[in-house]
């Protein structure tokens, strides 16, 4: 048999197969050393950031907190001040400072009574 015999005889045999496609190998992705120091400072400046913009925000909150308890204090001061305002205004009444003088045994001298005026 000749050669073309042959092939042909083992090609029935054996049916070529359709030829396999060739497994690729992935490339790897290499970064260089550069790059890798890069991409940890990145990441480090990043978390910086991140930490510090947190702390401004808590010394805000805190900040914020201390001004409304300081805006309360002076609520309740100007209230007390105005609760003391009135108090005087009642005690320095002009029928009650002369009902006093009566209760003290003093009295009512037109001869050495002056006005001053304010």
């Amino acid at each position: 048999m000749s050669d073309a015999a042959v092939k042909v005889a083992r090609e029935q045999r054996h049916p070529a197969a359709p030829p396999s496609p060739k497994t690729r190998r992935k490339q790897r992705f290499r970064l260089s050393l550069a790059e890798k120091m890069l991409f940890v400072l990145f990441f480090l400046f990043v978390f910086y950031a991140a930490v510090h913009i947190v702390s401004n925000q808590v010394r805000i909150y805190e900040l914020n907190k201390g001004v409304q308890k300081l805006e309360a204090s002076i609520d309740e001061q100007k209230k007390e001040n105005n609760d003391l305002y009135v108090e005087v205004q009642r005690l320095s009444a002009y029928e009650r400072i002369l009902q006093k003088a009566k209760e003290l045994g003093l009295s009512l001298n037109e001869n050495h009574v002056k006005v001053v005026q304010e």
